[in-house]
């Protein structure tokens, strides 16, 4: 029996293309590698400097709807920054905790000022000389006198008008 020989022999010029394409192939990644290394004495990407969270929130006065809208944090490798995110909270905590603070001592000084009145009897909403009466007898008070020329706190019965 003959020795079959194979169906197809390459050529000498496809042996040549294939290694060149294989030397170009490997010429690109080398070059492409070391460009992005930095390969040689200079260094072709710049060190960046990472970025701060630097308090936008204003510290002398009290922080308002648009300093929280304004608010931009810094980005990290996965998402933000914990130290940062934890620093605007807590300041926005505590202003949210003074805030109620304010508005609970308002309110107490409000009920406090409303039960005072109800003990009196007096309408806060009424104006002065608003709801008497034709000859209805009114106690004099101290500006009263004044008003009318008599003899006030500064005068004497000899000064009045």
């Amino acid at each position: 029996m003959a020795r079959s020989e194979p169906a197809e022999v390459s050529a000498p010029g496809e042996i040549r293309v294939f290694w060149f394409l294989l030397l170009t192939m490997v010429v690109v990644v080398t070059a492409v590698t070391l460009a992005v290394v930095g390969g040689g004495g200079s260094a072709v990407l710049q060190d960046v400097t990472p970025e701060r969270f630097t308090d936008p929130l204003p510290a002398t006065r009290p922080v308002g709807r648009a300093d929280v809208e304004a608010l931009r944090l810094p980005m990290a490798a996965r998402g933000y920054r914990m130290a940062d995110v934890d620093e605007a909270l807590s300041r926005l905590g505590a202003e949210l905790a003074e805030r109620d603070a304010r508005i609970a001592e308002l309110e107490s000084a409000l009920a406090g000022a409303q039960a005072s009145v109800v003990s009196t009897g007096t309408d806060l909403f009424k104006q002065p000389g608003e709801g008497r009466q034709p000859g209805e007898d009114r106690t004099a008070g101290p500006g009263d006198a004044q008003r009318n020329g008599t003899a006030g706190p500064d005068r004497t019965e000899g000064e009045a008008r």
